[in-house]
């Protein structure tokens, strides 16, 4: 029997999707918050709405990638890759602004989150051996 990359386990796919739609909840809720007003307003550079449909749209794209991952292996795999990056790099744009006018939740939340995406993205680009007897 021929032996499977350990990334390519059922298990695997759906733990790494599960972790990227919890993210994608997060920027949900958070988005939801600063798209309403609810947040405070900041100052300049920053601004909520924009942070908002920022957000919305990191979200959605890691949805995509997690349900691209749970139904293809190969191809799923790169498309998590891919939207886990361009989640990556969202925040980073986003924390510029962020730290120059944003409140200190604000802050604090990508400060959080970035770290989670970043190890998202680690774990779904390491390349794991086959695994002997499987």
């Amino acid at each position: 029997m021929a032996s499977t990359p350990a990334f390519a386990s059922a298990r695997a796919r759906r733990g790494l999707s599960a972790l990227m739609i919890l993210e994608a909840a997060s920027l949900a809720v958070v988005s939801t918050l600063h798209l309403s007003g609810l947040t405070g307003e900041g100052r300049r550079p920053y601004s909520p709405t924009s942070a908002g449909v920022a957000e919305a749209i990191i979200g959605v794209v890691l949805v995509a990638g997690a349900v691209a991952l749970l139904r293809s292996t190969r191809r799923g795999r790169l498309a998590a890759q891919v939207a886990t990056g361009f989640a990556v790099a969202g925040f980073i744009f986003g924390l510029t602004f962020t730290l120059l006018g944003g409140e200190p939740g604000d802050v604090a939340y990508h400060l959080i989150a970035l770290p989670v995406l970043v190890a998202t993205l680690v774990l779904l680009l390491i390349r794991t051996r086959p695994r002997a007897g499987r």
